[in-house]
Formats: C-alpha cells, structure tokens, sequence
C-alpha cells in the first residue's frame, strides 16, 4: 500500500468542555477518494480544516507529505481584497502550475474572471472557490460541500471534471449521488471517533446499520451483567466473610462505563399533520404561459395533478422554476391559459430561502408563534420541547435565537414548522438544503407516507429518484415536459440531464418571480452615469433597509409594545410594510441593472 500523502493520528479537540474529537483520524494515499460524512455538528468541516492545516488541535499527530500540494474548499468561501474573480483563482496557484486553467475553469462554471467579489451571489462564489481549488491539479482536495449552491448542470460537470482528475479526494456532501459516484472508501465520524471502510459510499448506510446494531447487542449485555453482579453483591457478597474486591471494582468500572457510554445521535422524528382529504384532481395548468418582459418564462404549459402524486420540477438556475411553482398553486397568474387548484385544498409550504423564520425569534417562538408551551399538530397540543426532540434539537436550546443556528438546525426548524401545519399539498422548494444524510432519509420516509400532494423543487438527483413519480423538465426557451418517474427516468426518456440555459451564467439565480427583464441591447449602448451610479449605491441601500427592518421588526415583538402604545404601534407597523416595499423595489433595480450591465458587457 502506498503511504500516505497526508496522515492524522489521535485527534483531540474540545469546545466548550465538550469533547468534539476524540482520537479521530484520517489518511489520505495518492489517488484515493475518501467521503467523510457523519452528522451534522460531528465535527467533519473542523477535522477537514485540521487536515488543511487551518486548525491546531488539542492532541494527536498531523503529518503531509514534504511538497504534497493540498487545496481547501470552505462552506462559505472568502473573496474579500481581490479585484476580480481571475485574481482570487490565480492567487491559488504554486510557481509551477498553468496559468491558463484559470480562466479556463472560471468560463467553464459560467464565470468570466472580471466579477467583483462584492456583487457575487452564493452560488457564483462556490463556482469561484472550486475554480481556484481545481485550478492547480493539486494532490489532494479537500471539499466542505461542495455542492451547495450549485444546480444540476453545474453538480454534473463538477462530478465529472473530479472523476477524470487525479488529485486524491477527502469530500463532505449531502448529495447521496455525488458520494457515491466519486468515493472509494468512506470515513464515518461518530461521536468525535472515526472508522473507515475500504468501499464508496454506496455501502456506507448498510455498515453503519450493522455497526450500530453490534454496539447495542453489546451495550444490551453489558447491561444484563451488571444487573446479575448487583443481584451477586446483594446476595452473595453477604453470605461470604470475604468480600471479592475484583468483582466489586469490575462492577464499578461496568458502572462507569455505562454511564460515559456515548449512544448514537438520535434521528428525527417526522410526522405531518394531515388535513382532511382533497379532492380527486389537486391542481390543473391548461397552456399556461408567462413571460417578463421579451423573456419567455413558461410557453403554452399543461398538466392535470391527482391526489397523491408526487411531482418534482427540475432546471437550471434562472429558468423559472420557482415562476412555474407560484403558477401551479395559485400564487401567481399567469399571463395567458388557466391554472387551479380542486377543492379542499390545504397547503403547507417549505421556502428555500428560510424566509419564514425570524431570526430575532428564539426556537420556542417560532414554533409556538409566541403563545405559551404548546405546539399545535393538525388542531393536537404537545408541549413544544417534546417537539423539539423530535428534530434533534436539545432543550437548553428552546431560547436560542433562530440567528445563531446552524445552517441544518434552522432547515431542520422549518421543516418542523411546516410539518405541524395541517395540509393536504405540500410544496417544498429546495427542502434538502443543509440537512444531513439522516435527516434526508427521513424526509423522504415522511414524503413516502404522507396521504397527501406533494409538489417539490430539487436539484438532489438521488432525493428525486426515491420521492417523485414524475418530473417537470426545463427543455428551454420556456417550454417544459413532463416525464413520468424520477430523474433518472428522465434521463433515459430524454437521453441527457439537465442542462445550463444557453449563453447564460451557471451561478446566476432564478429572477424574482415579479421583475421584469431588461430589454435587450442595441447597436454601442453603455450603461448610463447614473445607472452605474444606481448599481454602485442599492448594494449600499438595500443593506440599511435589512437593517431598518430588522429593527423595526424587533421593536413590533415586544410583547406590551401595542398595549403600552397603540399609536405608536401603528406608525411602526406602517413603517415597517414601507421599508419591506422600498426594499423589494431596491433589490428588483439592482437585478435589472445587474443583467443590463452583463448583456451591454460593461
């Protein structure tokens, strides 16, 4: 066996007085693809920094080969004190790699190299950030979710350029697919210890299960001894004038083994709160069409959906998924043709952008909505801390602020906000966003025997594989098919995935569903003084109006505010709807100056 480029032995790293890794380790030889994955908060992204060197432990060994190159991919990338994009991408490359893969992997991710880091997206500073990791054909890469942000052609053409790379692979992800498609061997992080198995991810689940099945066959005997070492202690120590001092500190020490036995993290609890049942046809599209401005949306669109059916809707960024979604539960009309929805509708919604949370609200609030202890499931009370379990979430934090969770908890939150709400139609827009394996098999397990409708977005392939029944394809210039099974299906039925709209940036995200596009360009047109003066200045408004609101929505919360102040009250209120409309406005200008300046190239 080759040795290893990079080596961690016995990690040790606390937080808090809380032990994060307990003897963890790592090893990575030429050419291996290791997927590290374990559950959300385990530690993985601090063990992945510790092997790029970002992080000193409190214990163990760290060892890289001497002139091995290793490249680090972070959750949120940092583009701040560089120019352009070129610039952060060629800051990465060693004194002997070609300077021509950068700009060659900006283009190829739908970047051209003169962005400003300050008006990237999420999405295009991903784009850059992997341009910069795979730029230098390093010997290892080391990659935090490297999917986030990303939409199907651009997951497609990174697993792809990885798969023909020959730089060895340490990979975090949530995408089932991507870990299997790209792993040989895995590493399982599990209360602050690691085992490895020399297969992919494909077989990780099934040895994790057989994993932790030994542990509670042992624990359950573990158990049963100390119950016939106490009936010895009672009943036979006293009968003897010897007393056996082995076997009363053997007792001890079981004892004390398990009461520091760390059991396996428990999994979510899901149950929906079902309404009562729908009528026969949920929703029906006949040749629905929308456009914004010359920009065609939707073309001539139509779809009959049943109770129970499953549907998934796929594209790249920008196309209008979103658009189509608001269409087909009423939420927007449609420009021409007819859209509605049967009888006995409920609807329960999960929203991509975690819009529904306030994050000045704690976690008892928000599920609660302010009122008391008790959560309502389908018109039942159940005390909120009980509920809270159900989504892994501890008691002690029922008065953490929604602003200081993780990206998993506030998904995790939303998910139980949305499931305690009693429906028959479920629309879930991105609800695999930042949620863990576990937890994903959960959602699918819910989404499986949910009696109802559920409609869903998603660019996970695997997640749309083992939900949906059928799938709404973007094929382009606004028209959309529909194919029946998952992903994969479509995929066989149309012979390709998804894939990037023509001429158009991978990263750029799906337009506002109201704005309408700018009109196209012509003859030498440049950009106005005062509309590059308006693009330098809205980032700036648009910031002062987050925070207004913030503080406006802050003050309407205190719970004696309107009782203490009625008038007072209303003025806030009527600020506040103001500042929420201003800042609409202010981010639709941006967009539309936004892509004006990319189509006139200024």
């Amino acid at each position: 066996m080759a040795p290893p480029l990079l080596l961690l032995q016995d990690t040790r790293l606390t937080f808090g007085g809380t032990p994060l890794l307990e003897g963890a380790e790592l090893s990575v030889s030429a050419g291996e693809r290791v997927g590290l994955v374990g559950r959300n908060g385990s530690g993985k992204s601090t063990l992945l920094k510790i092997a790029a060197g970002m992080v000193q432990t409190d214990g163990g060994a760290r060892f890289a080969q001497p002139g091995a190159t290793i490249r680090y991919l972070p959750q949120e990338p940092d583009l701040n004190g560089f120019p352009n994009t070129l610039a952060y991408v060629e800051a990465g490359l060693g004194p002997g790699d070609h300077d021509y893969r950068a700009q060659y992997l900006l283009e190829q991710l739908g970047l051209n190299g003169t962005e400003e880091p300050a008006r990237l997206s999420g999405g295009e500073a991903r784009r850059a950030a992997l341009a910069r990791v795979l730029a230098p054909e390093p010997d290892i890469l080391l990659l935090d979710e490297p999917t986030n942000h990303l939409d199907l052609p651009a997951i497609e053409w990174l697993e792809s350029e990885i798969a023909s790379s020959r730089s060895a692979l340490v990979l975090i992800s949530h995408d089932r697919r991507f870990l299997e498609d790209l792993t040989r061997a895995t590493v399982w992080l599990d209360r602050g210890r690691t085992r490895r198995m020399e297969r992919g991810f494909k077989y990780f689940e099934e040895w994790r299960d057989q994993v932790l099945e030994e542990e509670e066959r042992d624990q359950h005997k573990l158990d049963r001894k100390i119950a016939a070492e106490e009936h010895w202690m009672r009943y036979g120590v006293t009968a003897r004038r010897k007393r056996n001092m082995r076997r009363v500190g053997e007792l001890a020490a079981m004892r004390k083994e398990f009461r520091e036995h760390r059991r396996a993290v428990g999994t979510v609890t899901m149950t929906t709160a079902e309404a009562d049942v729908s009528g026969k046809l949920v929703m029906e599209a006949d040749n629905i069409a929308k456009s914004f401005g010359d920009r065609v949306i939707v073309r001539d669109f139509s779809i009959r959906i049943q109770r129970g059916d499953r549907i998934g809707i796929v594209g790249p960024n920008g196309a209008g998924k979103t658009t189509l979604l608001k269409m087909l539960t009423g939420e927007l009309k449609p420009d021409s043709g007819k859209a509605k929805l049967g009888t006995n509708i409920e609807m329960a919604t999960l929203d991509q952008r975690r819009a529904a949370l306030n994050p000045n609200r704690s976690v008892r609030e928000t599920l609660t909505d302010g009122r008391g202890d008790q959560v309502f499931i389908g018109g039942n009370p159940r005390h909120v801390i009980g509920y809270m379990k159900d989504f892994l979430f501890l008691p002690e934090q029922a008065g953490t602020a929604v602003s200081k969770l993780s990206g998993g908890e506030r998904g995790r939150l939303l998910l139980a906000c949305a499931l305690a709400q009693a429906s028959n139609l479920m629309v879930l827009d991105e609800p695999t966003n930042d949620l863990d394996l576990e937890t994903l098999d959960l959602l699918e397990e819910m989404i499986d025997d949910y009696a109802g409708t559920v409609l869903l977005v998603s660019h996970d392939r695997d997640f749309l594989d083992r939900t949906v029944n059928a799938v709404i394809a973007y094929e382009g210039e606004g028209r959309w098919n529909v194919y029946a099974g998952g992903y994969s299906d479509m995929v066989a039925q149309r012979g390709r995935g998804v894939e990037a709209r023509p001429g158009e940036d991978l990263g750029r995200p799906a337009l506002v569903a109201a704005m309408p596009a700018p009109a196209k360009a012509t003859g030498k047109r440049k950009l106005s003084f005062k509309e590059k003066h308006a693009l330098e200045q809205l980032p700036k408004r648009i910031a002062a109006l987050e925070a207004d609101i913030e503080k406006l929505a802050a003050k309407m919360q205190a719970p004696d505010f309107y009782t203490k102040d009625p008038a007072g009250f209303e003025k806030t209120s009527a600020a506040l709807e103001k500042a929420h409309a201003n800042l609409t406005a202010a981010e639709e200008e941006w967009l539309e100056l936004e892509m004006l300046r990319e189509e006139l190239g200024a």
